[in-house]
């Protein structure tokens, strides 16, 4: 009995020689697939944040509730005592409100860097043959379909109760366009807090102590015209002012060069200090 098993066994191993043969062939014979292109990398981890907002909807809360309410508040609330009436006081606040709101919900990509740091995935991405920056890109890149919701839901409230833009559809999209570009390089500065701080609550702490008094020293309100010297200096030359002014400008039918260039070189300054930064943490973590 036992030498027949045995000799059917090895006459087994006999017949599955050759087929192993073959596919190890085979396989030894394929070429490896291509590496992914610096592109192809960054859409796809981009998809993968759109990904999450799908399976998660509550996260899209801070780019719809959050702007209607703002939009509603600060108008009713200071249109008559600011500006005489809540229909003028809504053309000048809707673009500086816009900026603001945009602005302040780009922290959530430092809290997404953090989760995914917590939860361990990034070790499996940095195993990946990938462009090296390729996750950071795709949280950006997934990001900036928030700021064009956002911006969506606040136009569309706006123009509901009364906002009028000079500069008609194509001013709108040029200053959601610049707006959109200064987010992207705005929000470098998340990622390398949440790569730095242990926990989302630290990225968001520290995210409220910058963008609250940066915001808010801003012409996104009132014109700086009306605060004392000392506060005009500091105002007149945040990137927050120089984006809104440029934002409220293009919406208005004008082209403020000056301020365009401002945004555009404050947006490209802040990429590559913090995205140079944000790398080198990445490849050390």
């Amino acid at each position: 009995m036992s030498t027949a098993t045995t000799k059917t066994e090895l006459e087994d191993v006999a017949l599955a020689a050759p087929d192993q043969e073959r596919l190890s062939a085979l396989l030894v014979g394929l070429d490896r697939p291509p590496r992914p292109s610096a592109l192809s990398a960054s859409l796809t981890f981009g998809w993968r944040t759109v990904l999450k907002i799908k399976h998660v909807p509550e996260q899209l809360f801070d780019v719809t509730a959050f702007p209607i309410m703002l939009v509603l508040m600060y108008t009713y609330l200071f249109g008559g005592a600011l500006a005489g009436s809540t229909q003028e006081y809504i053309q000048f606040l809707l673009p500086g409100i816009l900026v603001m709101s945009v602005v302040m919900i780009t922290m959530y990509t430092g809290v997404s860097v953090n989760t995914d740091i917590t939860k361990g995935v990034f070790d499996r991405f940095r195993t990946l043959p990938i462009w090296r920056p390729a996750p950071m890109v795709g949280y950006l890149l997934g990001d900036v379909l928030r700021y064009v919701l956002a911006s969506v839901v606040m136009l569309t409230v706006g123009m509901i109760i009364g906002f009028r833009p000079d500069g008609g559809v194509l001013g709108m999209l040029a200053g959601v366009a610049l707006l959109l570009v200064f987010a992207f390089a705005f929000s470098w500065i998340w990622t390398m807090f949440g790569l730095l701080l242990r926990t989302e609550k630290s990225v968001m702490g520290v995210s409220m102590m910058v963008i609250f008094p940066l915001t808010f020293l801003s012409n996104v309100f009132v014109d700086p015209k009306t605060m004392p010297g000392w506060l005009q200096a500091f105002v007149n030359n945040s990137p927050i002012t120089h984006l809104a002014t440029a934002v409220r400008e293009l919406m208005a039918g004008n082209w403020p060069a000056s301020d365009i260039a401002w945004s555009l070189g404050w947006a490209g300054l802040i990429m590559v200090v913090f995205g140079s930064v944000t790398m080198r943490l990445y490849n050390r973590k």
